[in-house]
């Protein structure tokens, strides 16, 4: 292990995790473990921001006790982006759920390969 590898840990364990939600999206079959794995996916993309933004001995962007030097706060850019994509991903995975639900309902199985076989026999 290098020196930088235990200065960027945060880095490390957000690709880590974005491997683990892609393999885990690309190989199961069931439609609520591809759900999970996206979520990992999510989750490692906004550790990754987050831990970009970050600035050691910096402050969050709100002016205290009058100080506007700049250099004084860390960029608000990363933390809104991680804030506005976890609603957009809270949004999306409600979505995909709300479907999962329903294919469950007509197809009765989460297997996406029994649900396309199940649907090729109705359109016959």
């Amino acid at each position: 292990m290098g020196p930088n590898l235990l200065v960027n840990i945060e880095e490390v364990a957000a690709v880590i995790l974005f491997g683990i939600g892609f393999t885990t999206l690309l190989l199961h079959k069931n439609m609520i473990k591809k759900i999970i794995g996206l979520n990992i996916m999510d989750t490692a993309v906004y550790l990754f921001l987050a831990s970009m933004g970050y600035i050691e001995g910096r402050l969050a962007p709100i002016i205290v006790n009058g100080v506007t030097d700049k250099t004084k706060y860390i960029n608000p850019i990363p933390s809104g982006l991680v804030l506005t994509g976890i609603v957009v991903s809270v949004s999306v995975t409600a979505l995909m759920l709300g479907l999962t639900v329903r294919l469950y309902r007509r197809y009765h199985s989460l297997d996406l390969d029994e649900i396309l076989m199940r649907m090729q026999k109705e359109a016959l």
